[in-house]
């Protein structure tokens, strides 16, 4: 089973606090909101084609209370999303017990939690094992290597501080290969990513005059 990580991000970066200014105020976030005036129908497909190749959830507990306190209520049948968060299994990485919201549906995983998530993928499926929301975890696990494909939906804003993704000092390196991307009529980029090895064995140079790129 691969894992995927499934984010909402801006220009420069910041993934905290997409849906209101109420979601995420850690460390004195208040530019939360950002993506909604954004949000448009190419948005929705995108992420609708997220949550398609979904198995299971992978959520820190931050995102798993917000999930926990809006999804349960949205119950209209035709509303695809809603079914896979209210159905589809959810690990929630956490010290502390989830209460009676998805109890049928969500398990603790705590100390230890990135060997648990490589027995995960351990799992054979043709579906992911998909992490939304959940920056911090997210980053946890990008630099512990266990990423298998990065998709993002990049809004055309930038609000100068907040957490992210990448940026972590000692974070790993990747050439990326972009499988798939498209442009929303708002103007988010929707992309989906697979990591490589990180290169930078080329290097521009002059030769006979004319400028060149050659191999190291």
């Amino acid at each position: 089973m691969e894992l995927s990580i499934n984010l909402f991000t801006t220009f420069d970066g910041v993934s905290q606090g997409p849906g209101s200014s109420e979601e995420d105020t850690r460390g004195g976030f208040t530019r939360g909101g950002w993506l909604m005036p954004l949000f448009d129908e190419g948005c929705g497909q995108a992420v609708d084609g997220w949550y398609e190749r979904c198995g299971a959830m992978l959520l820190g507990r931050n995102t798993f209370d917000t999930f926990a306190s809006h999804w349960p209520r949205v119950t209209d049948p035709d509303d695809r999303i809603a079914a896979h968060i209210n159905r589809d299994h959810k690990y929630v990485v956490t010290s502390s017990p989830l209460g009676e919201v998805w109890s049928d549906t969500s398990t603790t995983l705590g100390e230890g939690f990135l060997d648990e998530i490589a027995r995960l993928k351990e799992t054979e499926s043709d579906l992911e094992l998909q992490v939304h929301g959940s920056v911090h975890l997210a980053r946890t696990l990008h630099e512990a290597g266990l990423v298998d494909v990065y998709r993002f939906l990049v809004a055309p804003v930038v609000v100068g501080s907040g957490s992210g993704l990448f940026g972590g000092e000692g974070a790993p390196a990747h050439t990326m290969s972009v499988q798939q991307g498209s442009v929303t009529s708002n103007g988010v980029f929707a992309v989906e990513m697979r990591p490589h090895p990180f290169e930078n064995s080329l290097t521009p140079t002059v030769q006979d005059g004319r400028d060149a790129v050659v191999e190291r």
